[in-house]
């Protein structure tokens, strides 16, 4: 949720979702499709949903939204099975319908001034970057120039292809891309340590710091981070930040009960002007800077 809707508890809405379909993906992945047009009309990139996964299992599981369609009312989702919650809400089938506890959290915020934005994300923290790429390519008017780099260490919940788009910086024989981004005309480029074909071998982290590390101070002064993953790629994504000076924002994972900010229990400590403070993921977040929440060692 954008710093324009501050009010969040009156902001999140719930509704009934219907679900209109599930793909399988190797290593127990899954993208789901449901019919949730209060949801589907506010979202926002790096927003999510706390999702029930059947009737008799009352606690919900929050989720990284991929994809919406306000026009349909659909969201996408893709999520990986851990644990019982989540085997259970991979049987669901369509005409299923769940209780949708929706948007949740402070989303990204593009800064115009740096219009070249890199996309970093990790495994299941890849949707909410291909949600914020296409809302920058909505914003193509304003300058944003999106650049997305996602890594996985499994298999990835999508058929990776050659791509056309030419991206200068990258590693000689970095080719394999994102299709959601592709067909959208955004480039995007894959790594993995599993040596996939056309992926970059290495971390993710590592293809962002050799694409910045590619450019002139010029073109470094126009670039923002945005990232979302596993903690240690999100602190990763940090110091490749600070180590070439731009500013990073990241979508913190963090497990959750009730994700409106009651219980607490997704606290984590971040730096603010007035000194160190326990700031809840759910709604303070996701989104933090990510000096405040991995600040540089002293």
């Amino acid at each position: 949720m954008s710093a324009r809707h501050p009010a969040h508890r009156g902001s999140i809405g719930l509704e009934e979702a219907e679900v209109l379909g599930q793909e399988s993906w190797p290593g127990g992945q899954y993208v789901l499709h449901l019919r949730a047009p209060r949801c589907a009309a506010r979202a926002e990139p790096g927003s999510f949903v706390h999702l029930t996964c059947a009737d008799e299992l009352p606690m919900r599981r929050p989720l990284s939204i991929q994809r919406v369609d306000a026009a349909s009312g659909s969201i996408e989702i893709l999520y990986k099975v851990v644990g019982h919650g989540l085997a259970r809400l991979a049987t669901a089938r369509p005409g299923t319908r769940l209780s949708c506890l929706g948007p949740i959290g402070r989303g990204f915020a593009p800064d115009p001034a740096r219009p070249r934005a890199l996309l970093v994300g990790g495994g299941v923290g890849m949707p909410p970057m291909v949600f914020l790429a296409g809302a920058l390519a909505a914003r193509a008017t304003e300058g944003f120039r999106p650049l997305g780099l996602f890594g996985s260490e499994i298999p990835f919940p999508f058929r990776p292809r050659p791509s056309t788009i030419l991206v200068p910086g990258v590693p000689d024989g970095t080719i394999a891309c994102h299709p959601l981004l592709e067909d959208q005309g955004l480039p995007s480029r894959l790594a993995s340590l599993a040596g996939f074909p056309g992926c970059f071998p290495g971390y993710v982290t590592d293809l962002a710091a050799a694409w910045l590390g590619s450019l002139a101070a010029p073109a470094l002064a126009e670039v923002a981070i945005y990232a979302c993953g596993p903690t240690p790629m999100l602190r990763a994504c940090a110091r490749v930040a600070a180590r070439f000076g731009v500013p990073c924002q990241v979508s913190l994972e963090e497990f959750m009960a009730c994700a409106v900010g009651g219980c607490a229990g997704c606290a984590v400590e971040v730096v603010t002007p007035e000194g160190r403070a326990m700031k809840r993921v759910c709604v303070d977040g996701p989104v933090f800077d990510a000096a405040a929440v991995f600040p540089p060692a002293a």
